[in-house]
């Protein structure tokens, strides 16, 4: 050193260095400008390292943080990058080429100065034979071996994945993951090829999510079909992305209601249009199915039924289930949920929806994800029942469903899974979530720029690249399903409405039920009327004659479901109409006014006559209604009918009575704009 140092100074510029190999490890670890001032700091912080450390961990510290040349610090990743190997497996005439490489780094770089390199080599091989540090023959044999070096390309193995990673344990130097490496690249090619297809339909983008249901291990994981394509968001990560969900939120609805005791399977549910304060749903394919089993409405995504299903509910206990299930953008949307969050309004992951899917393949249990393999598999919590997982699970492994992909092609191999599928509103995302007992695996297909696509959606979209993955991850599965538990049998119900039969209940079919869980309410798809003779008439027992009528079972159809009935042209057996005389005034089954809605405010301009439209719903033995505008009588209609009226401004009192005398109010409020 103090040599270099007087050389430096006569020169009157730096023409010699001179450090310890603890030095370098100094200037590694702390790298400054190269002054006396500095060295001298240096040669302090040496002496530390000295006093702190062995020379054997100093050496190491310097092995892994010398200089390559490039980018490239350490000789382990040296080894890999330029070789192809790690260190251990190098050979005598390799780890001489790298050792060597530090001291010249740059006139010494492998891949452009290998002829330099080689002779470099060769020097410091003979100096080993001449100290015999090596047998003569291990010499010789490092001395004509060829130095076959170039820089390779750096491992790109799962980047969305191994972003995360690095993220969530910044101080971790090893991170041990349960990715499965053969899974991983088979996927990230499906998805690519499978992308590359769909290119000319504007679909850019897919996300691809494995899970082990026994371990709960993470396996694969595909964040977007190409990580280095800057012009599609290539490195967005599709599955943590928050996304509008569809219908894939369903069956938890479904599970919840048949853990209430609400539904069973055959339970009949109105698909129908239907008014929710203001909410007015509609079907995928803009149709409606009117009286259809539960299981129906949920194989085939019928809107209505679920939105009917969760009202009933409470959207606070499905929020309740979400939180559960670790939704955290719902949590956070809590308050400002309402009832079309069944239907996609809502924000989640793909992360959290493949992860709430492996609950109903793991009997109702919800345990978290593992990513690596330190996290131990916690016992998880309850989440639904393992009876309603089962009734499930039946529901959601039916092929004969307009979510089955529509192409020979794509159902040719169709593995046994239960699966679910969504599209958002606007056709933006795509969604297919499947399980066995093995896997669950969550697909999203879309464009990261949120943009719509006319073609997209979860059963021709998403669910050809969910089979496609199913097939590749477990095409010989074992024949074996999911067996029924102790506590669900079956029973006979009422095909009309899926309740107990009653005397009267002639069809009657097989259901699954949940003992001591699911409702016994007996069927009453049918009421005792009294008529006369000839079934023209009908009486109450107000004004029933003392001879000439008969007692008759005759259907109780739903209000909703006359409505339909009567809009769709469809015969239906209608009650007769009432004894005109009769002087009773009925209390129960008052008309129910879906237009206006009941509290709101309606805007009209002023130079603009308002129009507000009147309909109700109302029982089936009801032959007229009558409208009235502030306790005064408007119009005479139908019980169909819509009427139409110019509304004062102010608090309006707008009432409908049926002809039996059954009454309701509303009140609304009009302002001008």
């Amino acid at each position: 050193m103090l040599r270099a140092a007087a050389l430096n100074m006569v020169k009157g510029r730096r023409t010699s260095g001179a450090s310890t190999i603890t030095m370098q490890v100094v200037r590694l670890l702390e790298p400054r400008k190269r002054t006396y001032f500095n060295k001298i700091l240096e040669s302090f912080r040496a002496l530390q390292l000295e006093f702190h450390y062995s020379k054997e961990e100093i050496l190491l510290m310097y092995l892994n943080r010398v200089p390559y040349g490039g980018n490239i610090e350490g000789i382990k990743a040296a080894s890999l990058l330029y070789f192809g190997k790690l260190p251990q497996l190098l050979s005598l005439a390799e780890i001489m080429a790298l050792t060597i490489v530090p001291n010249r780094p740059s006139g010494l770089q492998p891949g452009r100065r290998n002829e330099e390199l080689i002779q470099a080599r060769n020097r410091w091989l003979l100096r080993f034979e001449k100290a015999n540090l090596f047998d003569k023959n291990v010499i010789q044999d490092a001395l004509r071996e060829p130095l076959v070096i170039r820089r390779l390309a750096a491992p790109r193995l799962a980047p969305h994945f191994s972003q995360r990673l690095k993220k969530e344990f910044p101080d971790q130097k090893i991170v041990r993951s349960n990715l499965n490496l053969h899974l991983q690249r088979q996927i990230e090619g499906q998805v690519k090829n499978y992308i590359n297809r769909l290119n000319g339909m504007n679909i850019h983008n897919a996300a691809v999510l494995v899970v082990n249901n026994e371990t709960m291990a993470v396996e694969a994981y595909v964040g977007s079909a190409d990580f280095f394509n800057p012009y599609d968001g290539g490195q967005v990560d599709g599955i943590r992305a928050v996304r509008s969900p569809g219908s894939t939120l369903k069956p938890l609805l479904y599970a919840t209601a048949f853990d209430k005791g609400m539904l069973t399977p055959r339970s009949v549910v109105y698909d129908v249009p239907t008014n929710f304060a203001g909410y007015e749903p509609e079907n995928f394919d803009q149709r409606f199915n009117g009286a259809v089993t539960a299981g129906f409405a949920l194989s085939h995504s019928l809107n209505i039924p679920a939105v009917r299903i969760l009202r009933d509910m409470g959207t606070a206990g499905l929020v309740g289930q979400l939180r559960k299930a670790g939704f955290r953008t719902v949590a956070r949307q809590e308050k400002d949920l309402g009832l079309s969050m069944i239907l996609g309004g809502c924000g989640v992951t793909l992360e959290e929806l493949t992860r709430l899917f492996a609950v109903f393949s793991n009997k109702g249990k919800f345990r978290d994800l593992r990513y690596i393999q330190e996290h131990n598999n916690v016992r998880g919590s309850t989440l639904i029942s393992e009876e309603s997982s089962f009734l499930l699970n039946n529901i959601l492994t039916q092929v004969t469903r307009p979510d089955l992909p529509t192409q020979f092609d794509n159902t040719y191999h169709l593995p046994r899974i239960a699966w679910k599928t969504g599209t958002s509103y606007g056709k933006r995302d795509a969604w297919s979530v499947g399980y066995n007992k093995k896997f669950t695996v969550g697909v999203w297909v879309g464009n990261f720029s949120g943009q719509g696509v006319p073609e997209l959606s979860g059963a021709n979209t998403a669910t050809p690249l969910l089979f496609s993955v199913f097939n590749s991850l477990d095409y010989n599965s074992e024949k074996g399903w999911y067996t029924m538990p102790q506590n669900v049998a079956l029973r006979k119900v009422c095909a009309v409405t899926g309740d107990i039969p009653s005397d009267f209940c002639s069809n009657q079919i097989t259901d699954y039920y949940i003992m001591g869980v699911s409702s016994y309410q007996k069927c009453r798809h049918l009421k005792w009327v009294y008529t006369d003779k000839n079934g023209e008439m009908s009486y109450c027992t107000y004004c029933l004659p003392e001879k000439d009528y008969e007692k008759r079972a005759l259907p109780d159809i739903a209000p909703e479901l006359v409505a339909y009935y009567e809009i769709q042209k469809i015969p239906y057996p209608k009650l007769p109409p009432h004894n005109p005389a009769c002087e009773r005034v009925f209390h129960e089954g008052a008309p129910m006014i879906i237009s206006p809605n009941d509290g709101s405010e309606y805007y009209i301009r002023k130079d603009e006559a308002p129009q507000l439209q009147l309909s109700c719903q109302a029982q089936s033995d009801a032959q007229e209604v009558f409208w009235y505008l502030n306790d005064k009588l408007f119009k005479k209609a139908g019980p169909q009918d819509v009427v139409f009226i110019n509304p004062p401004l102010g608090r309006v009192k707008i009432s409908c009575s049926d002809d039996k005398g059954r009454n309701t109010d509303i009140w609304i409020d009009v302002k001008r704009m």
